[in-house]
């Protein structure tokens, strides 16, 4: 693609990274929102390159602890804790809702974060960094290209399959423009290519937890927000990168 072809390309990365895209700033239309989502699993390649080259670049004389902290700080600050933004908010919009979607939608509009955001945002970094410190001592590096792109195939895959439950913002325009058949076929072909070239086992995990979350959103809230979408990608990507991580010490020992 040349010229305006590239522009939800640039959206995509502009959106879901702290990259230095030239897109960032400038408005972007209902139909390139809709498309640049194609590109989300893109992205998350791009992310996991990132932090392959991160983990491989740090020096290894630094003690594994303090590389694994090193890569999960680049891991936040390449994705500027958007996602974790949106896990934050769904603790608190599901603890807090006490079951009611209406409460639970306003709370998670609330900028401020409670009790429940905090701990399910420390408890995944957590599991995130042993899940880092593991996969340097093994060298299954492979695990960072793999668990951000599904975690944004779990962010298309709900686009195209759950009703958006926010009326405005980037989110809502982005899930009624996706191009419908150009989305199946995305989700379709990133999954086939994960399990040829890593294993359909990483594949089957993927597709029980995401079942189970979306499962999770439609029976609390009715749907999913920008927020609930984060928080898949959030989840998808430490189950992925355990099971990943998981399976390399099975195939070493």
């Amino acid at each position: 693609m040349r010229g305006e072809g590239w522009r939800p390309l640039l959206i995509a990365l502009g959106l879901l990274t702290r990259l230095p895209i030239p897109w960032r700033g400038v408005p972007a239309d209902a139909r390139e929102l809709g498309q640049s989502v194609l590109y989300y699993p893109l992205v998350g390649v791009v992310i996991g390159l990132v932090l392959a080259a991160v983990a491989v670049c740090l020096p290894g004389w630094l003690d594994v602890g303090v590389r694994a902290a090193l890569v999960l700080i680049a891991w936040v600050w390449l994705t500027g804790g958007l996602h974790l933004d949106g896990l934050a908010d769904t603790a608190d919009g599901w603890i807090g809702g006490l079951g009611d979607p209406a409460r639970g939608l306003a709370i998670m509009k609330d900028p401020r974060s409670g009790p429940a955001a905090v701990v399910a945002v420390v408890l995944l970094l957590v599991l995130k960094w042993n899940l880092a410190r593991v996969a340097l001592q093994t060298q299954a590096l492979e695990g960072w290209l793999i668990a951000p792109l599904l975690g944004r195939v779990a962010i298309v895959l709900l686009f195209l399959t759950t009703p958006y439950l926010r009326a405005g913002g980037m989110g809502a325009e982005a899930a009624r423009s996706l191009p419908r058949f150009w989305a199946g076929l995305v989700v379709v072909a990133w999954m086939v290519g994960v399990g040829w070239w890593s294993s359909v086992w990483i594949v089957a995990i993927f597709g029980v937890v995401w079942f189970g979350v979306r499962r999770a959103w439609m029976g609390r809230f009715g749907g999913v927000t920008g927020d609930l979408a984060g928080a898949s990608c959030e989840m998808i990507e430490a189950v992925v990168m355990l099971a990943w991580v998981w399976q390399w010490q099975e195939a070493v020992r």
